[in-house]
């Protein structure tokens, strides 16, 4: 896709007029090659007389290096910029998802099957014996995406409504990855029993509960209340999916690095939502020592609830042999803190807390940014696999199942495998429902 190219940059597509003469084409590249833009694409839209037009794709590190390449293109002769395109805006125009039916409205006979007067018949047959709804409607294949908008990315607390894109864009990779309708469901408080209150009521329409985004530690009670009361899989993605595709990437690391994980002393900085979730799925899978820090001594208090020890941000760099980072916080981690031989996971976007160059030249044996290490990895095979066999809870077992088959799904020297590669998402939903099955979370048909 075009946009990777210019992964970490804003792309860009100018519409340019270029008069028709040898030479005024590669003026206009030379003069945006020389402020310092990558060039994508170049496609011809029109041809006149005299000029042509051409659109082209570029990549710039801010909106000021681009008002920088308008300038200089204004002085170029021969070269008028009719438009100036964002390629993200565009993509966003009208939403990124849609509900749609699946069946075509082709004659008034189809009508009268799936409305009235036939579909009295299915809800008659639903209300006699309510595990129907699992044959007969879509709620078994629904997953709601649930945020109040107060963890947003790296952007932090912008809202509910700000957040849309992000549910959007989750609903669009379980629709694509694994044929999971999302649901997005905005909530604006900032109550946790509000949004428990609400994701209740809400849970007969679907199939399980995606919490996204909700800020610690309210996400914690909210997760923890909701998987106790429903009957249907509740799983708070930036504690989770994160912890289970950082467990991935850990497998491979550990392989790179010599190191053996279960017998490695594994820091933690940062314990909001996906540093609690990351350790607690480390000690899981048998990790002995995980050291964690954080300002927030609530935050402490709650990790050493799940066995982990605290210290400070010298005495976790100084004592571990595995470094993970979650603070949102760049440039924290300085390059003298890094022991020669340590593997150094800095997942903080978009500005990672050190950049895996100067870990690595500081001694790191092994280092890798949040780019590398994405949940979207992990969350659509661990819920389409929950979803295929009734799972009622997505337990570790399951999550320690994802976690190896994505790491296996790795090309030789990556820590991870694409997100998508079809195939991982496919063996990881077989892995977990195996995981769900010999772990008895599986709600019996009635």
């Amino acid at each position: 896709m075009e946009i990777e190219k210019g992964a970490g940059k804003i792309a860009k597509t100018l519409r340019v007029m270029i008069l028709d003469k040898p030479g005024f084409l590669g003026k206009l590249t030379s003069a945006i090659g020389m402020s310092g833009s990558n060039i994508g694409d170049i496609r011809l839209i029109r041809m006149g007389l005299t000029h042509n037009v051409r659109e082209m794709t570029i990549y710039v590190d801010s909106e000021e290096q681009m008002e920088g390449i308008l300038d200089n293109l204004a002085k170029v002769e021969g070269i008028i910029v009719e438009d100036v395109i964002d390629l993200v805006h565009q993509l966003h125009e009208g939403g990124k998802i849609a509900m749609k039916g699946k069946l075509p409205l082709d004659s008034i006979g189809v009508v009268r099957k799936i409305y009235t007067p036939g579909v009295a018949t299915i809800c008659r047959d639903i209300q006699k014996k309510p595990e129907l709804a699992y044959k007969y409607t879509a709620i078994p294949n629904q997953v709601a995406i649930v945020t109040n908008g107060t963890a947003i990315l790296g952007l932090g607390d912008i809202g509910a409504v700000a957040g849309m894109p992000v549910m959007e864009g989750k609903a669009a990779l379980f629709d694509s990855l694994v044929g999971v309708s999302g649901i997005p469901v905005l909530i604006p408080s900032k109550d946790p029993k509000v949004i428990i209150e609400t994701v209740r009521n809400i849970a007969p329409t679907f199939g399980a509960i995606k919490l996204e985004d909700i800020a610690a530690p309210e996400c914690f009670e909210i997760e923890d209340v909701l998987d106790k009361e429903l009957d249907i899989p509740v799983m708070h993605d930036d504690q989770h999916g994160t912890a289970v595709v950082v467990l991935a990437a850990l497998l491979n690391a550990s392989k790179f690095s010599g190191l053996m994980l279960s017998k490695s002393s594994i820091g933690v900085i940062g314990l909001g939502a996906a540093g609690q979730g990351i350790s607690k799925l480390l000690l899981s899978y048998g990790v002995k020592q995980v050291i964690g820090t954080d300002l927030n001594a609530a935050a402490c208090e709650r990790f050493e609830t799940y066995g982990g020890t605290t210290g400070t941000l010298q005495e976790v760099m100084a004592g571990a042999n595995i470094v993970i980072a979650t603070t949102g916080c760049p440039e924290l981690i300085k390059p003298e803190m890094v022991r020669k031989g340590q593997v150094i996971l800095a997942l903080s976007n978009p500005n990672p807390e050190i950049t895996p160059e100067d870990a690595v030249a500081a001694g790191a044996t092994f280092a890798a940014d949040g780019k590398s290490v994405n949940n979207a990895l992990g969350f659509p095979g661990l819920f389409r696999g929950a979803l295929n066999v009734r799972a009622h809870t997505i337990n570790n077992k399951m999550k320690i199942a994802a976690a190896k088959v994505i790491a296996a799904g790795a090309e030789e020297g990556e820590l991870v495998p694409s997100i998508l590669d079809a195939d991982v998402h496919r063996n990881v939903a077989e892995a977990v429902e195996r995981a769900a099955l010999e772990s008895g979370v599986i709600k019996p048909w009635e």
